[in-house]
């Protein structure tokens, strides 16, 4: 091969090598997010009910009336 298409060769699987180790540390990133993502639903999810548990409990009891116009 003429010193051209090593050249070329090379520079191309230093390329594929760089964007191997981006895909790499992306799929990381996003895992992590995901995981974080998951935690903070989970949290949402229990403070919702811990939410309505105490709205239960000190919401007044509205009566239900018919309108006047009923």
């Amino acid at each position: 091969m003429s010193p051209d298409t090593d050249e070329r060769i090379i520079t191309l699987e230093l390329l594929a090598a760089e964007q191997e180790r981006t895909i790499h540390d992306l799929s990381a990133e996003i895992s992590k997010a995901w995981k974080t993502i998951d935690e903070l639903n989970r949290r949402v999810e229990a403070m919702a009910l811990r939410l309505t548990g105490i709205e239960e409990v000190t919401a007044p009891e509205i009566p239900v009336t018919k309108p006047p116009h009923w």
